[in-house]
């Protein structure tokens, strides 16, 4: 018996495509399927009442208070596997909580997180986001590296979780984006809050370069309001120093690629998947500025606007300046520039290239370090 439900558990890990998949019991016993916090970013966290960590209720409130309306809920799962520290009923530790803490976010029952008896929600928790080590410079943080190795050497090489108040976040879309341990500090986990629940932050997290579309045109509508988003950028003194030009005639791009193709033919052949000169999008934004410089600045921020105004419509977008170089160089090319009918005063600066993405790229990894904050 034991066995077949072990199995039952691995196979809804390994086909759970995100948190909406599982089932949990509220503190009343009933079943509540997580399917009905789609579209909400959840913090879900394991918790404990006779904790050095519980303390931690009054800022997770805070931050429930401070958040929820703007679609933020926390998801508090009471578990004893640490230290005996979460002892008593449900219906207890829900008193003890609202007496001492004023809670208000969702309670759930108790569970095991570890173990043969861990629920399947955190079995794919721990599948999604494993441990990445306590910050050994903090006091907190070298405690609890020195306890737990004191108990496993080997303990940081295991997705357990390894205390009370190990924390996930889970975006709008049910991926499970990113793990706190309970000695992390809640001021960098607010900041991560806030980046899902502000729809514009989140826009800008969640863009990234796509280099595979699917073969269907962008809808001319769209087109326009993507154009719209980057016209209202600012310019210095309102000058506007750009001029943009979309392309949806797919002949004017089939034409133009076939001069590419016998330009770069060893090039195309190593490219299975090589449909077009513009990383196969099926639609052009091509963005000009003054021939005798300036306006670059200004053309980079019409350019942003743009791509961020499709992300949000569920295209993706890239930047390209290698067609650009192709198209100004190579004279078979010049008919392409020709049909743009750019002022004589402007030149070519970059091409955006826009479609329906069909892959979705992770985000390469950003260097904090360069920035400081002078105070």
């Amino acid at each position: 018996m034991t066995a077949c439900l072990l199995a039952i558990v691995s196979t809804l890990t390994l086909t759970a495509q995100s948190v909406y998949d599982f089932t949990v019991k509220d503190d009343a016993g009933k079943d509540v399927s997580l399917a009905d916090y789609k579209g909400k970013v959840l913090l879900i966290v394991n918790t404990a009442t006779r904790c050095g960590f519980t303390p931690q209720y009054k800022e997770l409130e805070a931050l429930y208070e401070k958040y929820h309306d703007s679609g933020l809920e926390i998801l508090d799962f009471p578990c004893n596997q640490f230290g005996q520290q979460a002892p008593g009923t449900i219906a207890e530790i829900r008193q003890f909580c609202t007496l001492n803490y004023g809670t208000q976010f969702p309670q759930f029952d108790k569970i095991d997180v570890n173990g043969a008896n861990a629920h399947p929600l955190y079995t794919y928790l721990k599948s999604q986001q494993g441990f990445g080590g306590f910050d050994t410079t903090d006091a907190r943080g070298k405690s609890m590296d020195g306890m737990l190795r004191r108990l496993d050497a080997d303990y940081d090489k295991k997705a357990d979780i390894k205390w009370n108040f190990t924390k996930f976040l889970v975006g709008r879309d049910g991926r499970v984006l990113k793990r706190y341990e309970p000695t992390d500090k809640m001021s960098n986990l607010e900041t991560d809050i806030l980046f899902e629940v502000n729809p514009v932050l989140s826009n800008i997290m969640a863009r990234r370069s796509v280099r595979k579309y699917q073969d269907k045109a962008v809808e001319h509508e769209k087109l326009e309001a993507i154009v719209r988003a980057g016209i209202n950028a600012p310019s210095g003194m309102n000058r506007q120093p750009w001029v943009v030009r979309v392309v949806e005639d797919q002949k004017l791009i089939a034409d133009v690629t076939a001069v590419y193709k016998e330009a770069n033919a060893e090039q195309v052949s190593r490219d299975k998947d090589f449909k077009n000169m513009f990383r196969n999008a099926p639609d052009l934004i091509c963005v000009c500025t003054p021939a005798n410089g300036g306006g670059e600045l200004d053309a980079g921020l019409l350019g942003e606007n743009m791509m961020l105004a499709a992300q949000s419509m569920g295209l993706g977008t890239c930047c390209l300046g290698g067609p650009v170089r192709f198209l100004l160089q190579n004279e078979k090319a010049r008919f392409f520039i020709d049909r743009l009918d750019i002022p004589a005063d402007y030149k070519l600066n970059y091409i955006i290239a826009v479609g329906y993405p069909d892959e979705q790229p992770q985000a390469k990894p950003r260097d904090a370090s360069k920035v400081k904050y002078i105070k």
